[in-house]
């Protein structure tokens, strides 16, 4: 009976990849029938069995299945490779039950419609459009920064627990007015990751565990950037996988927030991404509208800079890569390049729907 089962379920993985290769070229199916119907009640369904338990259970699901393949790899060694056709179905089986589970809780939102579709906007721009939109983001930064501090020199110091901010970020998704996103956000289920050290060695400010819907961010980084960090976490727990739209929906909902503290928050995210943007299509203008920026602005940045410098080493180049390709086989062909599509959604969302306001 177990040769049976473990013959089907590794027959059943071609099976998964080929109904995968049929998703991708069929996205409004998936945003019809999973990504606003089936993942809706399963998300919630996640919510209720794991936001009452005060710690990451999704850290430790992870944890026993590297126990797991670590036992199945020793157990292997130790037989000598004996039997090693039920041993290839075991791995097979396994992989095909995961890459199943992965899909049904969460993963086919990777194959749902383009953001900048369901908004109805465009994802091309000028450079002047570019530079017209990061010159707003400047002077509403420089006036968010002046009332939270005594002098343009200074860095905003967040006076709040994690706890606090995490609340605040909750309340953010809540009371959204923004009609566009719709993006209801009922039972908080954030939570600090068990494994902050070693995603700062990775490079990592936080995940969403596909398998239980956990959002865990890293409770090391700076707090001015927890507040976009939780948001962004967020996202990908409602639904948008991809980096550069959660990217966007933490800029929004950060930035459109009554909350001071978290309009700075996102109104500087935002800026990095324009003002990269920008250094790409003009080195010199991007260092013009830098030198526009109050200066204790600038060190919030370089307070985030500084951080992710004591942890840079080996691991952070492995963890891209393996993380870049798996952006890349998730339906983003431009892997971690991907990003600055974030530009695109900002630029043209704002310049069509909203202004940013005060």
């Amino acid at each position: 009976m177990k040769k049976v089962t473990l013959k089907l379920l590794a027959l059943f993985f071609p099976i998964q990849l080929l109904f995968i290769y049929i998703l991708k070229q069929n996205p409004t199916w998936v945003e019809t029938y999973y990504s606003n119907g089936f993942f809706l009640f399963i998300s919630q369904l996640q919510h209720y069995l794991t936001s009452w338990i005060p710690f990451s259970f999704g850290d430790l699901f992870y944890s026993a299945l590297v126990i797991i393949i670590l036992f199945w790899v020793y157990n292997t060694f130790r037989s000598r490779f004996r039997k090693i056709w039920t041993r290839f179905l075991e791995a097979v089986a396994f992989l095909s039950l995961i890459y199943f589970l992965f899909h049904l809780f969460w993963g086919f939102n990777y194959y749902r419609l383009p953001l900048h579709q369901t908004l109805g906007i465009s994802i091309d721009y000028t450079k002047e459009e570019l530079h017209e939109f990061t010159c707003d983001l400047i002077q509403k930064t420089n006036t968010v920064h002046s009332d939270l501090v005594s002098h343009d020199s200074l860095k905003v110091n967040y006076e709040f627990t994690q706890n606090q901010l995490q609340q605040l970020v909750f309340e953010a998704y809540r009371h959204s007015e923004n009609e566009d996103l719709q993006i209801p956000y009922r039972v908080e289920n954030l939570k600090k990751s068990l494994f902050s050290l070693p995603l700062s060695y990775a490079g990592f400010s936080g995940y969403v565990n596909p398998f239980t819907n956990e959002a865990q961010y890293n409770y090391k980084i700076p707090k001015y950037k927890l507040p976009t960090t939780m948001a962004h976490e967020i996202g990908h727990q409602l639904g948008f996988s991809k980096e550069n739209e959660a990217n966007f929906i933490a800029s929004i909902i950060t930035m459109e927030d009554e909350n001071q503290f978290l309009r700075y928050s996102g109104l500087t995210f935002a800026l990095k991404y324009s003002l990269n943007d920008m250094y790409r299509k003009d080195p010199l203008l991007s260092e013009a509208l830098i030198a526009e920026l109050n200066s204790g602005v600038l060190e919030n940045y370089k307070e985030v800079q500084e951080f992710w410098q004591a942890y840079t080493g080996p691991l952070e180049l492995v963890m891209e890569t393996i993380y870049g390709n798996y952006l890349k086989v998730n339906n983003q062909p431009q892997g971690m390049d991907s990003y600055n599509y974030v530009v695109a959604l900002l630029v043209n969302y704002y310049q069509q729907e909203h202004i940013i306001n005060y």
